[in-house]
């Protein structure tokens, strides 16, 4: 096993010094010291202190207008850093808003710290003013929560935080800060960043899987997780190619291969093509790297059941959390380290590869082929807007998606090209997709960012268009609006056939709305508008600098495949 940390985390401890600082400052000069920069709040009486350190910080306080928008936007920051995504809301009804960013991270293993004033030590166990109690409601969701009951511990509590969310699957973490105590006066010196462990292949790993691989006519490698880099990324897709070896991605994980890799033959998920699913079976070895044959993946703990067949699990998680059906050998290590061994292993290339790679290519190829970008007569379509949104995009767009049949459109037809390139709620977690755009566009900024939202998620937290207005945010987000909770009614007119019930929305003017929070927006009803409607949103973003939105009425129940 090997012991590093990511470049960005590289530092000694700083000396010590006699002058004192509050508790809440240190807290923030420990983030700084972690590499953290920006946090994502909604602001609270009850951890002033913090507020008033990151005033003059380093660290870029973007003010959330809902506690669910800043930890989606955390939760997001996570997934396209190495680094936790940092956010801060107060007690009581703030920390129960911030419980759905909390679960997205939780199910989707990426690091995030939640710092949540408290009340006053003195005041505890009293019902005090919005008091709860913080452990009780966050203890089965989290990897860890602690509450900084002791001033002097600050910068070691921080430090212990950002190990936990980083180490082992990544995940989140949440700090109580009790008003009083974050205000003492303590010692700034702070806490060493603690190293996290990040396995490697031994000789036995490597040795079983060469045997493995050489036994095999059709292997499949299955990407996914938050714990990638681009330059793992990169190396992971010259050796598939090398070899001839196709990859598929997991669920919303799409462009760690990238889409247009000879070796990249789809997504495996909900709403997965025909092809993949049957490739998901055909295979005669499965190797999973970042990710586990989870729910979502095996379509409900139904398909790849068999325990003759051969899966390999590589993933730094030694208790295999979230995985179905068999596993025939596991792989400590995270993505990149395991990347880091496979390409030394010495494999001939087998003419049997070349063909089930090629045979799976084609199928993907043809799967993603845009639709005729010339528009038809009737109501707007979403495979029109694709085909006309597509062309435009430069290599290094991204996509964040909330959850929904919209999403379909994206998984289909996107150009995934890099690592993170496709953020999402791979739990299904609705109200995602503004905020994820918003939190890539800063990260970003200059890079074109795209999101899809249904009609019933994006007012979910559509009000973050105006976080987006006040920090310079321009993703393009197109709001495809056939008035009512599809995937539902989908399910419901499955078991319950021609009983509506509970699913249908009657909606405002979105456009209206983008354009009252300081962005582009534009309705279209028509397919015949939508090549207008795409030019004149793009045009917005790049000489005005703010966001578009693209209202699109479309019919009700139309599927992407």
């Amino acid at each position: 096993m090997t012991q590093t940390m990511s470049e960005h985390s590289e530092t000694s401890k700083p000396e010590r010094t006699d002058t004192l600082k509050s508790a809440g400052h240190v807290i923030v000069d420990s983030l700084v010291a972690h590499g953290i920069k920006r946090a994502h709040v909604v602001p609270g009486e009850s951890f002033l202190d913090v507020l008033d350190g990151l005033h003059g910080s380093n660290i870029e306080t973007i003010v959330c207008r809902h506690e669910g928008g800043a930890t989606y936007m955390a939760e997001a920051d996570g997934k396209m850093s190495q680094l936790p995504g940092i956010a801060m809301v107060t007690r009581g009804p703030g920390a129960a808003n911030a419980h759905v960013g909390l679960h997205t991270a939780w199910q989707d293993s990426t690091p995030m710290i939640l710092f949540v004033g408290l009340i006053p030590f003195a005041h505890r166990d009293r019902e005090a003013f919005q008091e709860f109690d913080i452990k009780a409601w966050f203890g089965t969701g989290t990897k860890r929560v602690m509450v900084l009951d002791h001033a002097e511990r600050a910068s070691e509590i921080v430090a212990e935080a950002f190990f936990a969310a980083m180490s082992g699957r990544p995940g989140p973490v949440v700090i109580g800060l009790p008003e009083d105590v974050i205000r003492k006066q303590i010692d700034p010196t702070l806490h060493p960043r603690i190293p996290v462990a990040t396995g490697g292949m031994t000789t036995t790993d490597s040795e079983a899987l060469a045997e493995a691989l050489a036994a095999s006519t059709k292997p499949l490698f299955v990407t996914g997780g938050n714990d990638w880099t681009q330059e793992g990324a990169d190396q992971f897709t010259a050796w598939l190619e090398e070899h001839h070896i196709p990859a598929a991605a997991e669920w919303r994980t799409q462009g760690t291969v990238p889409f247009d890799s000879p070796s990249y033959v789809g997504p495996i998920g909900y709403g997965r093509p025909r092809p993949t699913y049957d490739l998901f079976e055909e295979t005669d070895l499965l190797v999973f790297v970042g990710t586990v044959p989870g729910d979502v993946i095996t379509d409900g703990f139904l398909c790849r059941q068999d325990w003759n067949k051969k899966n390999f699990l590589v993933t730094i998680d030694s208790s295999l959390r979230g995985r179905s059906g068999p596993v025939s050998y596991q792989i400590v290590a995270k993505p990149d380290v395991f990347v880091r061994d496979l390409v030394k292993l010495q494999l001939p290339v087998k003419d049997e590869w070349r063909t089930w790679t090629a045979r799976m290519r084609g199928e993907q190829e043809s799967f993603a082929a845009l639709p005729d970008p010339a528009p038809g007569d009737g109501l707007a379509r979403m495979d029109t807007l694709m085909a006309n949104l597509v062309p435009t995009l430069p290599a290094d767009a991204m996509i964040t998606l909330g959850a929904g049949e919209h999403t379909n459109w994206a998984h289909r037809y996107f150009p995934t090209r890099g690592y993170a390139s496709m953020i999402s709620a791979r739990n299904g977690s609705m109200g995602y997709s503004v905020p994820s755009a918003i939190a890539a566009s800063l990260a970003y900024p200059g890079r074109r960012i795209v999101t899809i939202a249904g009609d019933g998620e994006f007012l979910m937290n559509g009000q973050e268009l105006a976080t987006a207005a006040q920090y310079g945010a321009t993703p393009l987000v197109i709001v495809m609006d056939n008035q009512e909770y599809g995937t539902i009614r989908t399910h419901q007119e499955r078991h319950y056939p021609g009983r509506i019930s509970g699913t249908q929305l009657k909606n405002p003017e979105f456009a209206l709305m983008a354009q009252a929070c300081g962005g582009f927006g534009v309705k279209v009803e028509h397919d015949q508008d939508i090549p207008a409607a795409v030019a004149a949103a793009l045009k917005a973003i790049d000489e005005n600098h703010v966001f578009a939105l693209i209202h699109l009425v479309v019919k009700q129940r139309v599927r992407a495949y």
